[in-house]
């Protein structure tokens, strides 16, 4: 066999091949490796309990990840997942709550309705930036950057600026609860993450998504309802980020009305580092759910070798750069 022959790009070692392995399964070789430099850094890295500590530190990321993925894959962006997440919190709270002052009137209700009420909540801010977005072609960046505002602010006028404290142990099962020892907020991401596969991989729906990010106009011309299609992923977004907002609430205990804030940061960086194109059309579940559990294994490795949390926030700062920057260099075909 030739030099020549061996150069060709169809070879196993040739550069298209080279670049398909590593579009393909590079995120997943750079979170092992990540584990695996950590692991050898922190004897502890590696123990049961830390394992399922970082599962419930990436639980909440993980979700709003998910919901911030079916809008980047449509060309948006949400930024008001973080502030939906402290709106939809308090607001379930206090339908949870045996505090006299802080519930609403009849409270505490069975945890059926406060879960119903956090989701409903979510949905509603999900459907009213969707419709801004879709029905008067408002920037994504715009119309979530005005509700991350406004959600924050109405969550201040819901609790008038204090937490929702003494919520039932039905509630904060979601959060505290585990079933076979698996904690309930892993359980729920991964039932999250099943359907959300489901419907990218399987269902129309999923299809029309990426058909509309990869080419709108196309899309248009094909017979979809792109308006509808848009406002739809915000909804879902919007959705997630309520149960985001539970789970987080009943972990701790109260709702606080500081709670979420960067946590739309983390969700993008998620989406991003997992492959995700923001220009849209180009990427996969599996990848987002990687990038949220790097995310969480390298702050859970650097909290571990006492390194402070500032540190924390560049390095993720860069891995965001770099994500986009590698996108920028695939999309221009280099």
């Amino acid at each position: 066999m030739s030099a020549t022959d061996n150069n060709q790009p169809n070879s196993w070692f040739g550069s298209d091949r080279r670049r398909l392995i590593i579009q393909e399964y590079g995120i997943f070789l750079a979170f092992l490796l990540l584990a695996a430099v950590l692991s050898f850094s922190n004897e502890y890295f590696l123990t049961a309990g830390n394992i399922s500590n970082v599962l419930l530190q990436t639980s909440i990321n993980g979700v709003l990840a998910i919901g911030m993925t079916f809008v980047i894959l449509t060309r948006g962006i949400d930024l008001s997942v973080g502030s939906v997440v402290a709106l939809t919190g308090i607001v379930s709270a206090s339908f949870a709550t045996t505090s006299a002052t802080a519930g609403i009137v009849g409270a505490p209700y069975p945890p059926y309705v406060a879960l119903a009420v956090g989701i409903l909540v979510g949905i509603a801010c999900g459907a009213v930036v969707g419709f801004i977005v879709s029905r008067f072609a408002v920037p994504a960046f715009v119309a979530t950057l005005g509700m991350l505002s406004a959600a924050r602010g109405l969550t201040l006028i819901y609790g008038g600026g204090k937490p929702v404290p003494a919520l039932t142990p039905d509630f904060r099962w979601i959060g505290t609860g585990s079933v076979l020892s698996i904690p309930m907020p892993v359980i729920l991401l991964a039932i999250v993450f099943v359907v959300a596969w489901w419907v990218l991989n399987r269902t129309r729906f999923g299809r029309y998504i990426y058909a509309v990010g990869g080419n709108p106009h196309a899309a248009i011309t094909s017979g979809i309802n792109v308006s509808k299609l848009r406002f739809l992923v915000y909804v879902i977004s919007g959705g997630l980020s309520g149960l985001a907002g539970m789970i987080l609430a009943a972990r701790t205990g109260s709702a606080l009305p500081q709670a979420g804030i960067a946590y739309e940061l983390d969700a993008i960086a998620a989406v991003v580092i997992g492959g995700t194109s923001l220009s849209g059309g180009v990427g996969r579940i599996t990848g987002t759910l990687i990038g949220a559990l790097i995310i969480g294994v390298m702050n859970n490795g650097l909290d571990l070798m006492g390194i402070q949390s500032y540190y924390q926030q560049v390095l993720k700062g860069a891995l965001i750069v770099g994500a986009v920057m590698l996108d920028q260099k695939r999309n221009l075909g280099g």
